[in-house]
């Protein structure tokens, strides 16, 4: 009799165990695992990186109406965003889990959202969670959703602009609807920069749609709305974004590393932007990127043949992006597009799926199941990772409590040039003030994004000869370019001038005292 029971309780535990796999409880279970991952991320708390420290400085140094002039430090970022985020600090203080507290809620808002918007595109449930998966798992946001950067939140506002407008031409568009739609796209220019991209592809297909279709009536409500939605953003354009257009030192930098085509017929960009995305910010190992590129396309011929207009809508932001960058307005690059990840993902999934159903034979089934799972590993393997290793970019916080620390009353510190920003915000926190360290030289080419040029070596050099006869020296090193083997070529030359007594390194963040007498 207790055997029969012990049976009966192994097969009542196993089947309560797949039933967390049903398709009805298995997204709201990989929502929790996004999710888990994110507050790791948070809560692990790891220091202001260079970029989420210049910008954190003008929001802690600016009040709000200073916040709509030019940044400094050639940061730029959406009026919404900067004022919601002076917001947190003034409420929560000034720290990073208020700073990076509305990415946080950003990330966690778009996971549950993007479901819906997946089941609304998809063909089938199946496509959906395997869309959901890879969205919950992507390495590159994963980061970006606990930054003090607005790459979050411009996720997030893709995301719910498309669940919201997708589909709209087969609504009632009175007087109330041309408010609701108009009032959301008008506000959603103010808290992210790529938001008219969205707005732009999706409401250009379905002014395309209603024209194809001749139903001119709806043509002029959708006209309407969009006329709200260029209105705002020409007063967006106009307090904002055009400092930020003619920002050169910015546009420098981006161009200068090939973020931009070099003429209207460099399809060679175009295909090598379209290829590259796929491994950045989609975070795609190298030897799946064909693979990948494959369902995507096959995604764009399943929705081709069962749904053109999902198609025109999903594929639009994207062209409309491509676009933008021919005309030398936005980069297409890294963090820039990853509002763009939620169209491909929703594309590799309906593709992923579509190869699986058309796969009638058993070996065809296998090598569909096969490419299932070579894309779904990777990223859950790297998020769960996540989980008992939390991501870190530039420590500097250990680094400069170890200085404090072991510094002596009369020791000299040298702040190299690129670790600036992150001293200047942590600085009051281990107690330094103006006149207590010495700010190294700032590069000749700026943000040229060509490396260290001979000139720019040439000043370095000349900066650090000026410590030369001084007995204590630490030297502050952070955000050093690995490419350049930066941190090499600088600690060769202060090992040539001087002796090295101490060190203390953390991911991203060094400190070393030497001694130059």
């Amino acid at each position: 009799m207790h055997g029969v029971f012990q049976l009966r309780k192994s097969y009542f535990s196993k089947k309560a165990i797949f039933s967390l796999f049903s398709s009805q409880k298995l997204p709201y279970i990989i929502i929790g695992f996004g999710i888990l991952v994110r507050l790791v991320q948070y809560v692990f708390n790891r220091s202001l990186w260079n970029d989420e420290a210049a910008l954190a400085l003008n929001i802690i140094n600016r009040s709000y109406l200073e916040l709509l002039q030019p940044l400094d430090y050639s940061q730029g970022a959406p009026i919404g965003f900067l004022m919601v985020e002076k917001l947190a600090v003034q409420v929560f203080g000034n720290n990073e889990y208020a700073l990076r507290l509305f990415p946080f809620l950003a990330a966690i808002a778009s996971l549950f959202v993007f479901y819906e918007l997946a089941k609304k595109c998809l063909q089938s449930r199946l496509a959906a969670i395997v869309a959901l998966t890879l969205f919950a798992t992507v390495h590159i946001w994963l980061q970006f959703a606990t930054e003090t950067k607005q790459y979050s939140s411009d996720v997030a506002i893709a995301v719910i602009l498309s669940f919201i407008l997708i589909g709209i031409e087969r609504q009632q568009i009175k007087l109330r609807q041309i408010l609701k739609f108009g009032f959301i796209g008008a506000v959603a220019v103010w808290f992210s920069h790529p938001a008219v991209f969205v707005l732009a592809g999706i409401g250009t297909s379905y002014l395309f749609i209603s024209l194809f279709q001749q139903k001119f009536s709806l043509s002029l409500k959708l006209l309407t709305i969009y006329s709200i939605w260029v209105f705002s953003f020409g007063l967006s354009y106009f307090i904002s974004l055009r400092n930020i257009a003619s920002n050169q030192s910015l546009f420098k930098s981006w161009a200068g590393r090939g973020t931009f085509p070099t003429s209207v017929w460099d399809f060679g960009w175009l295909f090598n932007a379209f290829i590259e995305f796929f491994h950045i910010p989609l975070g795609l190992p190298d030897i799946f990127l064909g693979i990948a590129i494959l369902a995507f396309l096959s995604g764009c011929i399943s929705l081709w043949v069962q749904n053109k207009a999902i198609l025109l809508t999903l594929l639009a932001p994207i062209l409309v992006t491509f676009f933008a960058a021919y005309l030398q307005k936005y980069p297409f690059s890294g963090r820039l597009v990853i509002f763009l990840i939620p169209f491909f993902i929703l594309f590799i999934a309906e593709g992923t799926v579509a190869i699986r159903q058309i796969s009638h034979h058993r070996v065809l089934r296998k090598i569909s199941t096969l490419i299932l799972i070579l894309l779904l590993v990777p990223p859950i393997g790297t998020a769960a990772y996540l989980i008992f290793d939390p991501y870190t970019k530039q420590e500097i916080k250990p680094v400069l409590a170890y200085m404090r620390s072991h510094q002596q009353p009369r020791d000299t510190i040298y702040i190299y040039e690129r670790a600036e920003y992150q001293f200047k915000y942590y600085a009051n926190w281990y107690g330094y003030q103006e006149g207590d360290y010495i700010l190294g030289i700032d590069d000749l080419d700026r943000q040229d994004g060509q490396g260290i040029s001979a000139a720019e070596w040439r000043r370095y050099t000349s900066d650090f000869n000026k410590l030369r006869g001084k007995q204590r020296v630490w030297i502050l090193l952070s955000h050093l370019r690995r490419w350049e083997d930066e941190q090499e070529r600088v600690l060769a030359y202060l090992d040539g001038i001087g002796k090295r007594v101490d060190t203390f390194e953390k991911e991203g963040s060094f400190v070393y005292l030497y001694d130059f007498n």
